[in-house]
């Protein structure tokens, strides 16, 4: 029944495509060495952020880089708000050959692939620089590209800030403080294990239905960067937000591997780049983004936020989880070797300048 539910899902989601694409497939280039301007290739872009999100932005960008730099032979439409379905429903349909491409939270490509559960641990990166030095390397955009006999390939990431928690009344500066709290957290088997280990109570959900959760105290806090305090509007109702930073769990864009195959090494190589290009854009304005968050968390909304959080407490409770993982799943032991590898690597060549 679970299978059948799934193909009915996916052929009402291909039909939804062909209806917004008005004349569906066959109007498109099966491949970027048949495309031309008159008949371009016509790639499907899903993700369930709104139009003004910063990261809808940088995929705009990208998109209008790749349009530019093929001449017009290769086009991306874009669905956002979620039209699509859910990101995992997105995702099985990259998987399915109903989309082309969607962006999803990192760990949701787990499923695939189970490196990726690596990105939704707690304190696996050292602070914002070390995520940028980390993601942006050689060695892990080499392991983006090796998933494609898994079905996608990931062509950039994009950050997603500092998650931290944040609730009605109440700070959280060390571990005990989330004793007896009822905490929401996206649905992986990370984050609630995360939260468990803190000594907290994880209520898996669905973003839309926090602000009314919190609001009938369904759950006493969440976690997330400062965009959901004004975006989501939680900073009406939450007013403390402690910056213990337990992860930064980043966006990945990807691609169905079938697509991918149908791009001339050329374009694969346009496409990588106009990829990574948003991606650079997208870093500064997600600072300006934070920046103005929190200005208007703290002068507007009331907000207060507490710095004096004991990170190592944290780090402690949390450290047996990336033991548990690498043992569990073999593709976490080879990440967390690849990203000791990067920073080695880093740590050498500023040595030798």
């Amino acid at each position: 029944m679970r299978k059948l539910l799934k193909t009915v899902a996916l052929s009402t989601a291909a039909l939804a495509l062909c209806l917004g694409l008005s004349g569906c497939r066959e109007q498109s280039a099966s491949s970027s060495a048949e495309a031309t301007a008159d008949k371009p290739m016509i790639l499907t872009l899903a993700h369930g952020l709104s139009e003004t999100h910063t990261v809808h932005i940088a995929i705009s960008q990208f998109a209008d880089e790749l349009e530019k730099r093929t001449d017009g032979r290769i086009k991306v439409r874009i669905f956002a708000n979620g039209q699509l379905g859910s990101e995992l429903e997105q995702m099985e349909q990259v998987m399915a050959g109903v989309i082309s491409m969607t962006k999803v939270a990192s760990p949701m490509l787990a499923t695939y692939d189970d490196a990726y559960h690596t990105f939704g641990l707690p304190y696996i990166f050292n602070g914002t620089q070390d995520f940028y030095d980390t993601m942006d390397a050689p060695l892990m955009y080499d392991f983006f590209q090796s998933s494609k006999d898994k079905g996608f390939v990931t062509l950039t990431y994009y950050t997603s800030g500092a998650r931290s928690f944040y609730t009605v009344n109440k700070p959280i500066r060390t571990p005990a403080d989330l004793k007896g709290m009822k905490i929401r957290v996206q649905d992986m088997k990370s984050q609630t294990e995360m939260i468990s280990v803190m000594g907290g109570t994880p209520v898996a959900m669905a973003y839309g239905d926090v602000f009314t959760s919190l609001q009938t105290g369904i759950i006493d806090g969440t976690e997330n960067n400062e965009t959901a305090l004004t975006n989501g509007k939680h900073g009406e109702i939450c007013k403390v937000y402690s910056t213990d930073q337990h992860a930064m769990i980043p966006d990945a864009l990807v691609i169905s591997s079938k697509i991918w195959d149908s791009l001339s090494p050329e374009d694969q190589k346009i496409m990588v780049e106009a990829a990574r290009n948003s991606t650079v854009s997208h870093r500064d304005m997600w600072d300006s983004a934070i920046a103005e968050a929190i200005e208007e968390a703290k002068t507007k909304m009331g907000v207060t936020f507490v710095n004096d959080v004991d990170k190592d407490a944290f780090r402690e409770a949390t450290k047996g989880m990336v033991a548990k993982y690498s043992q569990e799943y073999p593709g976490v032991a080879k990440m967390i070797d690849l990203i000791s590898t990067i920073r080695t690597q880093a740590a050498t060549s500023t040595s030798n300048e």
